[in-house]
């Protein structure tokens, strides 16, 4: 795994509008079935990030 992986991020658009859907979720108490589908995949795409961002993290710390 590419040790530039460790630099990803998850943009910050992304990130505000997962907290704009986590906001109104708060607020109403719920979403639409587009806004819940929206958040899952902002959701699993950090999630996915995270994973990757690890992984180059322990690899990095192995060499």
């Amino acid at each position: 795994m590419p040790a530039s992986l460790a630099s990803l991020r998850f943009p910050k658009a992304l990130d505000d509008r997962l907290q704009h859907l986590l906001d109104e979720q708060g607020r109403l108490g719920r979403l639409s079935a587009a806004q819940r589908r929206e958040a899952e995949a902002l959701v699993n795409i950090a999630t996915t990030l995270s994973i990757l961002k690890l992984g180059a993290e322990v690899k990095a710390l192995k060499a």
